[in-house]
């Protein structure tokens, strides 16, 4: 009899068909998310899960599913999963990191490359029919080639929004827990502490995981120490950022522009002050939204579901502990 699994989300045929092939799993078919109840009642006699960002994954939903053997999450993030307590219970919790390092960081340049060069904002002038002449002072943006970039958060995808910005012939800053010398020589990177890279940086993109340290990082403090004319980037995760200062840092000038790929809360509340700024865009979530990425997801999302199934090691385990590590 094949194991029983439940998929929180309908993903990718490379993953879907694998979980199909060797598995008995239920996938929820809504365009939402399902509903805590429900998510609840479908994992009752799971012996695997494969879900979300979306999904929590806490004590309760633990304690409502007695044979859960795994937990994949199609994310790099796990930031909705209880970790500790999934290790404490014996169950391998698994991830997809990697695969959308550069996906992502090629979403964190656009948003900063529109941001810089007000895209929407001529977009929108175009579409009103505001378009008469070329003028001399119409949309005047920052320019990108030779400014200065602060990186909060240098791991991979990080990393490579550097890499990338050495083709701009920029001058990058970078703040993170852990010194990196190894890129700071290959690269030309320079590390200095939060404040300085605020004050200093003429972009700011965000990178950083989310925990209780990273939660609201960005708040009024922060926002009065960049520069007028600086330009916020986040594709990280949104409570990194409190939204009421970064609302009142746009309102007031504090702050020229924010580019926002993820949001709290996420999605979006429709009457969020956010929302009626002219010097802000918004996009859903979707850094690692490209055919081939996602395609690589759901497979190391469902190969770690089958590992786990199987009593084998999971290829991207993010508790190594419980395999007496």
């Amino acid at each position: 009899m094949k194991p029983k699994v439940f998929v929180s989300r309908p993903i990718p045929d490379q993953g879907l068909d694998l979980v199909k092939e060797s598995c008995d799993g239920e996938i929820w078919e809504g365009e939402l998310p399902p509903p805590r109840d429900v998510l609840l009642s479908k994992v009752k006699d799971i012996e695997g899960i494969l879900c979300l960002l979306t999904e929590r994954v806490d004590a309760e939903l633990l304690d409502s599913a007695p044979n859960l053997k795994v937990v994949s999450n199609m994310a790099v993030g796990f930031d909705n999963i209880d970790v500790a307590e999934c290790t404490k219970r014996g169950i391998p919790v698994g991830n997809t990191p990697g695969v959308l390092t550069d996906t992502t960081a090629d979403l964190a340049w656009a948003l900063l490359m529109v941001g810089a060069r007000r895209i929407v904002e001529g977009m929108d002038y175009v579409r009103a029919g505001k378009w008469k002449s070329w003028g001399p002072m119409l949309l005047l943006g920052q320019d990108v080639y030779g400014a200065t970039l602060g990186i909060i958060g240098l791991g991979r995808i990080g990393a490579a929004v550097a890499k990338r910005a050495r083709g701009f012939d920029m001058r990058i800053l970078y703040y993170d827990v852990r010194r990196r010398k190894d890129l700071e020589a290959e690269w030309g990177l320079e590390y200095v502490d939060l404040d300085a890279l605020l004050r200093e940086s003429d972009f700011v993109t965000i990178h950083t995981i989310l925990s209780p340290e990273t939660h609201h990082l960005m708040g009024e403090r922060e926002f009065q120490l960049m520069k007028e004319t600086a330009i916020l980037v986040n594709a990280a995760r949104g409570p990194i950022v409190d939204p009421e200062a970064l609302y009142e840092a746009l309102k007031e000038g504090q702050i020229a522009y924010a580019a926002l790929d993820v949001t709290e809360p996420e999605p979006i509340n429709m009457d969020n002050p956010l929302l009626e700024l002219d010097n802000i865009i918004i996009v859903p979530h979707i850094g690692s939204a490209s055919y081939a990425t996602r395609d690589k997801m759901a497979e190391m999302a469902a190969r770690n579901l089958i590992a786990g199934l199987k009593g084998e090691r999971l290829p991207n385990c993010v508790n190594p502990e419980v395999y007496g590590e």
